[in-house]
């Protein structure tokens, strides 16, 4: 079970990640921003990756710990990091390690989980596993942060979607290579609520070579009710639930989003 969304196996993920133009305009870094000025140091980011929310954050003046499964992703944090002023790296701690079990030796007061790192985890267990190990590092009132895809029915029963689609911008390299991405859902366990999605990159070279590369990994969606269950299980209190990173309320907009804070009891 590869819990790094294939960062690892797919080396060019990492590469091309930052370059993806719909991540780029993602509307969830004020959001995070903003709460982790709200709550104070220190934040924890669970799926830090390669550090799209975790160095506006340091910017900000808050100190972020930042935690990720994928080496090739922390590489890339890293290099961006170096870019920064000495006051944002000094704000800034990286750690390899599992969302599901790790000890950092410190509390927080924030722990957030964004852009669907928590739905890499594909069994309950494995849920359950990471609420309690964020739950140990949170201070009493301290606040998780999941953000989570709000299932679209229609969606979960088009069988098209096992077709090639998409029509994102293309995005150009630094090294001039041309990629553009399509998507495809290979595979769907209707009883497990895992898909296995696949998202290709059509990549044209500056010589006119052409490559195609499929990114494949499962991810498991979590409707609304069930989510509250884990966190309650797992010794939270749902504060807030919003379907859009403007605070919208939920059931405002559909699918919209599942963006629960939560209070550690």
């Amino acid at each position: 079970m590869d819990q790094t969304g294939g960062y690892d196996q797919y080396g060019f993920v990492a590469e091309f990640y930052d370059f993806v133009e719909p991540y780029r305009q993602r509307p969830d870094v004020d959001f995070y921003v903003d709460l982790a000025r709200t709550c104070g140091d220190p934040v924890l980011e669970l799926g830090c990756g390669t550090g799209r929310v975790l160095i506006p954050i340091a910017r900000s003046g808050v100190e972020i710990v930042g935690l990720d499964l994928s080496p090739a992703m922390l590489t890339v944090c890293e290099q961006e990091l170096a870019q920064e002023p000495p006051a944002v790296q000094a704000r800034v701690r990286l750690h390899h390690g599992d969302m599901r079990d790790f000890e950092l030796g410190r509390t927080f007061s924030l722990a957030i989980t964004p852009f669907r790192a928590f739905q890499h985890l594909e069994t309950v267990e494995d849920q359950l596993s990471c609420l309690a190990s964020v739950h140990r590092h949170l201070r009493p009132g301290g606040r998780l942060v999941l953000d989570l895809f709000n299932p679209s029915l229609p969606l979960l029963a088009d069988e098209r979607r096992s077709e090639e689609w998409g029509d994102e911008p293309g995005m150009t390299m630094p090294d001039g290579r041309r990629v553009v991405r399509q998507f495809r859902i290979a595979r769907h366990d209707l009883f497990g609520q895992l898909q296995d999605v696949e998202i290709i990159y059509y990549v044209r070279h500056p010589d006119g070579r052409e490559e195609r590369l499929v990114h494949r990994f499962p991810m498991r969606y979590t409707f609304r009710y069930e989510a509250e269950h884990l966190l309650t299980r797992s010794g939270y209190e749902v504060e807030a639930l919003y379907a859009d990173f403007d605070g919208s309320p939920y059931g405002s907009k559909y699918p919209g989003e599942l963006i629960f804070v939560a209070r550690r009891l």
